[in-house]
């Protein structure tokens, strides 16, 4: 129920709905002091609209704007004082698998990852919220981020995650959403490799914005495609306008190094290849040997042809012509690439064209309908069968992702998803890897968007969104497994659970300069009190910028605890209490890791960590040292 408004009407706002009807284009967004937006009128647009010559203005350009476009180039730019700690209880296989999935805010882990996975995405998808008026859109206020700002605004939630309902009662505001989106696909864009792509699904609303926004980001010229697929599979009758059967995947590529993949043939296509005349080339499907070009558009190819059995001229009709010249004719004559039917029954030819000739798949194509890669429905029932109840209102069905997978990475490449909800992209590549083999890696990131106390999620047991989708990759590697006991037994079904945190190390470690007397205590050790040595670990990964998936493991060194990645990339060790001794150091160094970390307070004396740089130049020359 609405409730009164209790104030005389805004007759400004009366003002400019009447002109949004006359003249759309005038109407634009603007931000009040307070920073609130409100809708506008552009007065240089309408003076041209009720002029019929050219008003003098500002220098027009080609360009896309909205308030807050400055502020959100400056969000993309910020720093981050965070880190991501690890969750073995709740990862699968945590030190050996190498699909990650990363819980926190999408933008402060795009941040996190760009050393580290620079440049080294193959393939992102995302389906990000499409500002309908019922979803949550991030808002990152960072010049203003205090928290007791950021909760007098109600812009944190009880566990301190920025969300913001983008409604109908605050207009559904292009500009929030845009800001939302411009820097997050700007730090994405660093992630992918030269040949990398990222497709993107939104709907009608907000498409021809992201189109916009992707050019400029991406640049125009690396547009590939607007994909549309057919999201429903039948038209709701209570619908009350034209009813919307489709969204829009919009494909970039990162630079024309990108190369899409052939398809793989259906059975239905296959079907059509067959061998009715046992031609030694193999199966082959019949094609018209007529254009329909009429001969005077194309003179030249219009002349008799010779029947094979009773030697009569055939034509082609009055307002067509045939497919090749006279000497290409005779060519297919000579090369028995024409049918004329069962006993030579047909008046005129077919265009024999053989499988084996073709190239080895299907071109991809912008039209996808649900027949091929499933619908909503689809989607929602996959989810229910794997969790037991239909918690998540439009997952996109495995089937669609499995295409958007197979058109555009190889056996080895590494997937991203930074609005990963249920994780059906997740389990679209684990299904994909079982069926050819592959090793394709993912990374998934969900914010822990709480859920509706009242929502089916909220009562089978799921607090969060990212436990969702946690939980349906637990469950559909478990059934992939199951099912395909044979071919599965090898794949990779587990996941790394990594949290967004504060960082590890004290804050006097990031301001020294506002230490006071009673403080200089906390600098004998800058590590926070409640983080644990493999919290430590990671954050030097990723400030090393190492893969956070590879391999892990923990050794006794001389009583020490010491880390391995991946054999030797990496060897950490973060005792303190000055365990580290130069016996301990030598020991170590005989391992010649590439890289190696000390915690600064673990140190015996000044003297063994002056000398373990002179004790890994003459045991490892090459091992790069460095201490938290």
């Amino acid at each position: 129920m609405e409730k009164l408004k209790m104030h005389s009407p805004n007759l400004a706002e009366s003002n400019i709905a009447k002109l949004a009807e006359l003249f759309p284009a005038c109407v634009t967004e603007t931000r009040e002091e307070d920073g609130k937006l409100k809708r506008a009128v552009d007065f240089d647009l309408l003076r041209q609209e009720l002029s019929e010559t050219i008003v003098e203005g500002p220098q027009e350009r080609y360009d896309l704007n909205w308030p807050g476009k400055r502020e959100a180039l400056l969000t993309a730019n910020a720093p981050v004082a965070k880190t991501l700690r690890p969750c073995r209880e709740e990862s699968v296989d945590f030190d050996t698998t190498q699909n990650l999935f990363i819980e926190g805010d999408n933008l402060d882990v795009l941040k996190l990852l760009q050393e580290t996975y620079l440049g080294k995405v193959k393939m992102i998808y995302i389906d990000p919220p499409y500002n309908t008026g019922k979803d949550f859109i991030y808002s990152d206020h960072f010049a203003e981020s205090t928290e007791e700002y950021l909760r007098k605004s109600n812009q944190k939630d009880e566990d301190g995650n920025r969300l913001v309902a983008n409604t109908d009662a605050n207009g559904r505001f292009h500009s929030d959403w845009l800001s939302m989106m411009y820097p997050r696909l700007k730090l994405a864009r660093n992630l992918l490799k030269d040949d990398g792509v990222i497709f993107i699904s939104i709907d009608d609303g907000e498409a021809a914005n992201l189109k916009k926004l992707c050019d400029e980001i991406f640049g125009e010229e690396n547009f590939v495609a607007n994909i549309l697929w057919q999201k429903k599979y039948a038209v709701s009758n209570d619908d009350p306008g034209i009813a919307s059967m489709h969204d829009h995947i919009l494909v970039y590529q990162k630079t024309t190094m990108f190369s899409r993949i052939l398809l793989p043939r259906t059975e239905k296509q296959l079907k059509r290849y067959k061998n009715l005349d046992n031609d030694p080339r193999g199966e082959w499907s019949s094609d018209n040997y007529v254009s329909n070009k009429s001969r005077f558009e194309r003179p030249t190819l219009w002349y008799p042809i010779k029947h094979p059995v009773t030697n009569n001229d055939v034509w082609p009709a009055e307002d067509a012509v045939w497919r090749y010249s006279r000497e290409k004719h005779e060519q297919m004559v000579k090369e028995n690439r024409l049918y004329w039917g069962p006993d030579f029954s047909y008046k005129k030819p077919r265009l024999k064209r053989f499988l084996s000739e073709i190239q080895g798949g299907v071109v991809p194509s912008t039209w996808w309908p649900f027949t091929e890669v499933g619908h909503n429905d689809e989607g929602q029932k996959e989810t229910g069968k794997l969790l037991g109840k239909k918690i998540f209102s439009t997952p996109k069905p495995v089937r669609l992702l499995r295409q958007i997978a197979k058109i555009s990475t190889s056996e080895e490449d590494v997937i991203l998803d930074f609005f990963s909800g249920s994780c059906a992209t997740a389990h679209a590549i684990l299904d994909l890897n079982e069926e050819d083999g592959g090793n394709r890696k993912f990374i998934m990131v969900q914010l822990p968007e709480v859920c509706d106390e009242k929502s089916e999620a909220y009562k089978a047991g799921y607090k969060t969104i990212a436990e969702i989708g946690k939980e349906r990759i637990r469950r559909a590697g478990k059934k992939i497994r199951e099912e395909n006991a044979i071919t599965a037994h090898n794949l990779d079904i587990g996941f790394r659970v990594l949290k967004t945190d504060s960082s590890n190390m004290a804050d006097v470690y990031y301001a020294p300069d506002a230490v006071e007397q009673k403080q200089l205590s906390l600098l004998t050790d800058n590590i926070k009190d409640d983080r644990s040595a493999e919290d430590l670990l990671f954050q030097v990964l990723l400030d090393w910028g190492v893969d956070l998936s590879l391999p892990i493991a923990k050794e006794i060194i001389a009583k020490r605890e010491v880390f391995f990645v991946d054999d030797n990339v990496l060897a950490a060790c973060f005792v303190k209490n000055a365990e580290i001794t130069e016996d301990f150091v030598k020991e170590l160094a005989k391992r010649e890791p590439l890289r190696v970390v000390f915690r600064d307070a673990g140190f015996k004396d000044d003297s063994v960590k002056i000398n373990v740089e002179q004790i890994f130049k003459l045991m490892s020359s090459h091992t790069d040292i460095k201490t938290i």
